[in-house]
Parts: structure tokens; C-alpha cells; sequence
């Protein structure tokens, strides 16, 4: 399966469990082992920015990097959830 592909998939298993799932502070988990570094970091702070005041993003970053955008986006949208 192809890397974006690969994406799309877990982010629609991840909203789907976290659907199902009771509101709680803490982060959903999900295994990111098979995506690259960027990626990962991407998501980390992506999701570290859905749950609070402030936004950790590295903006240049974001325009250069597609793998750390996308973690980005994926990791804010997912911890976010329906807030």
C-alpha cells in the first residue's frame, strides 16, 4: 500500500475508534512505528497543539516537508476530535 494510501487508512481507524470512544484527556493512541520520523514528529506536536491554548508547529517546516505537515495535520485532527 502506498504511503499516502497507508495515511488515509489510518486516519479513517483512528476517527472511526475514537468515535466510538468517551471523550478523556488523554490522547488516543496509535501506532505510528511504520511511518517515517517527520511524520511522527509531525503528529506529536500536532496533537500536543489540539489540546492546548497554544499551537506547536514548525511553519517553515510545514511548506517544505510534506511528511511532517501531514503528521501535523493527522495528529491535530484526530486529538482534537469534536472539541
Amino acid at each position: 500500500m502506498s504511503r499516502p494510501s497507508r495515511r488515509f487508512v489510518l486516519l479513517i481507524a483512528a476517527l472511526a475508534a475514537g468515535g466510538c470512544a468517551s471523550q478523556s484527556a488523554s490522547p488516543p493512541r496509535v501506532n505510528l512505528s511504520g511511518f517515517p520520523p517527520a511524520f511522527q514528529q509531525g503528529y506529536a506536536e500536532g496533537c500536543e497543539s489540539a489540546g492546548s491554548r497554544s499551537v506547536k508547529r514548525d511553519d517553515a517546516r510545514c511548506e517544505t516537508d510534506f511528511d511532517y505537515a501531514q503528521g501535523w495535520k493527522d495528529g491535530y485532527a484526530i486529538c482534537r476530535g469534536g472539541r
